[in-house]
């Protein structure tokens, strides 16, 4: 004789509620497993999709250089930059040597090195011990002429020389201000020393 579903729920005390428990289980566990996988992602996002990156490009310009205001001006070659009326606040700056060709400095460079042959000596104690050598020097001018930082890039074999090359730099400061012509806040001049004896008639 078959035993109905019915039957078989009345005979075994609690079997109904046996898949009410089990439905309840599985909810909670379904909702258990949901709250989880919401922390993860959170926590590691797992997106598929990237975003493309922006890039952007920067240029950086030079205010154009008006040559006609070079003529406008009178007086002296050397002026006050705010007399110009131009911004020299930012520090472009330029690098020359005291031999340059460049137009825009020769005169200036010109100056500069005069000013450094007239302070320049060669050291008596180097003179003495007939000690020659070569010294190139990296100095930095503001626009009013002023020193802002000198080093030495190639030393001699002899520190005396060195030092001495330093000395007339500092000696020969502070530097006439920049002409019209110079147009950078900052001019950073390479200058050579050479020490040389010469045999004296």
């Amino acid at each position: 004789m078959a035993i109905g579903a019915d039957a078989i729920r009345n005979r075994v005390p609690g079997i109904a509620g046996t898949g009410a428990i089990m439905r309840i289980s599985l909810i909670i566990s379904l909702i258990l497993h949901l709250c989880m996988l919401l922390m993860i992602q959170k926590a590691m996002p797992t997106s598929w999709i990237t975003k493309p990156l922006r890039t952007y490009n920067i240029e950086l310009l030079r205010p154009p250089v008006n040559p006609l205001a070079d003529e406008e001006i009178t007086g002296s070659d050397f002026v006050d930059p705010k007399a110009l009326g131009k911004p020299w606040q930012d520090e472009t700056g330029d690098t020359i040597s005291l031999d340059t060709r460049d137009e825009r400095y020769m005169s200036y460079a010109r100056i500069i090195k005069e000013r450094l042959m007239s302070h320049w000596r060669y050291p008596r104690q180097a003179w003495e011990n007939l000690i020659e050598g070569r010294v190139l020097v990296l100095f930095s001018l503001n626009r009013h002429g002023r020193l802002k930082d000198v080093r030495v890039l190639q030393p001699s074999a002899c520190e005396i020389l060195d030092q001495e090359a330093l000395r007339s730099i500092r000696s020969a400061a502070p530097f006439p201000p920049f002409p019209s012509s110079v147009t950078v806040a900052r001019l950073n001049i390479k200058a050579n020393f050479a020490y040389k004896l010469t045999a004296q008639r």
